[in-house]
């Protein structure tokens, strides 16, 4: 779907040497903190790109993540669950919609759940990228559909096991915040539906049940546009506006095919109700499309107004309302009622759900002997004065990450849904 997604910027760290004091020089112990080293400037360095294939992405993210958990767990046997080196080192990062100040944290479960948001981010895009092809196989549309619920799953893994572990409080508006996850979370599960209701489209399954599908999108994606509400407008506005009008966009779709099957039901006075609900919700998306360009804001510039899937359903509302009023006007005889009809609470399937994410285990290099090597008496804690505000600031902001340019087509797809993955 050429410029259907809005996505907001990655967050940026700073390099990390892995500098960790000893007891005694051991081998093993040196090469965890060089592959520590080399595994995180390689994911760091692939993460800007979504042209890269999931499966260069996800050996990466495994090797790294493998070796950072022997950061933050101590091997069995152990006194404590904790790692004595967790706060060894000190870890910077931005927050996606904070502009360019980084948090620090001498914490390595920081390092943690900055990486798993910020590969969450990169599923997102990847399937904006997919999407954004001229030509989009079944395969391909089902990567996107894959893609959004990885995505999805790394957040909902990252805020559920591990940011409430961290030690110090994260600041408001930050990617951990709940109601930014909250907005992450949805839009990544509505978007994956976006893909589930434009497959219903095409192979022209049930109206009930794209009405349905349909209803729940908007709900999600008001949801995530009501979870960001109280925050800043200046940073957060743009990127609620886009989440506005898909919540609005997919209400048409709901309203537009309830009275499809209501008409399928002879029940005329009910359809006409529900198209002409769904024409006000169109009319309303085109206007938050207005909104949503003039709209300052972190993030990429969708054009949903522009694109096929959006065009495609005035014509599809207007001809169908034109054959309702019509049809009652000649056989049903039937009164329109004043209040739009109640649409399907909940549709009987098709609905998407995060995917399961599970941390892969420690690296093998994290033997007892090995993890006996590290010396916490001599760690980076007496530094800890560097993570004082002033010595923040006089470090400076961190350059926001340089993106590759994804291609995005704007060529019209042959097809009914007007969806270009399908």
């Amino acid at each position: 779907m050429a410029h259907w997604f809005h996505r907001n910027p990655l967050k940026a760290t700073s390099e990390v040497k892995f500098d960790l004091k000893m007891v005694a020089s051991d081998s093993q112990a040196l090469k965890i903190c060089s592959d520590l080293k080399q595994a995180r400037y390689r994911l760091l360095q692939l993460f800007p790109d979504a042209n890269h294939e999931i499966d260069v992405i996800e050996p990466a993210l495994t090797l790294y993540l493998s070796l950072l958990r022997g950061l933050i767990e101590a091997p069995e046997g152990e006194s404590s669950g904790w790692s004595k080196i967790r706060h060894a080192l000190r870890f910077r990062w931005t927050h996606s919609m904070l502009g360019n100040t980084p948090e620090a944290h001498y914490d390595a479960v920081f390092e943690m759940v900055s990486i798993l948001q910020n590969a969450a981010f990169w599923y997102m895009k990847h399937a904006s990228k997919i999407a954004g092809q001229e030509d989009v196989s079944m395969d391909e549309a089902k990567m996107v559909h894959r893609s959004l619920r990885r995505g999805a799953g790394l957040l909902k893994y990252a805020q559920d096991e591990w940011v409430d572990k961290l030690l110090e409080s994260l600041a408001s508006g930050s990617d951990s915040d709940p109601r930014v996850h909250t907005a992450y979370l949805n839009q990544a599960t509505a978007e994956a539906q976006e893909v589930t209701i434009a497959r219903a489209v095409e192979l022209k399954h049930n109206a009930g049940l794209i009405s349905a599908l349909s209803n729940e999108t908007s709900k999600l994606f008001m949801t995530a546009a009501d979870s960001i509400a109280s925050l800043e407008e200046k940073k957060f506005g743009h990127w609620r506006t886009y989440l506005r009008l898909k919540s609005t966009f997919y209400a048409t779709y709901a309203y537009n095919y309830a009275g499809e099957n209501m008409l399928n039901q002879d029940n005329c006075g009910d359809a006409i109700r529900a198209l002409q609900e769904a024409k006000k919700n169109y009319e309303m998306a085109a206007d938050l499309c207005k909104e949503y360009a003039h709209t300052k804001g972190p993030g990429t510039q969708a054009k949903p107004e522009k694109h096929q899937f959006f065009r495609r359903l005035a014509p599809i509302i207007n001809r169908t309302l034109e054959k309702c009023e019509r049809e009652n006007g000649m056989i049903y005889h039937q009164k329109v009622p004043y209040d739009p009809p109640q649409l399907e609470l909940r549709a009987t399937y098709g609905l998407v759900s995060p995917d399961d994410y599970t941390l892969p285990p420690a690296a093998p290099l994290w033997s007892p002997v090995t993890y006996a090597a590290f010396d916490l008496t001599k760690s980076n804690l007496e530094d800890a004065a560097g993570n004082s505000k002033a010595a923040q600031k006089a470090e400076g902001d961190l350059p926001p990450v340089k993106e590759a340019d994804v291609h995005q087509s704007s060529k019209d797809h042959k097809n009914n849904s007007g969806c270009s993955v399908m």
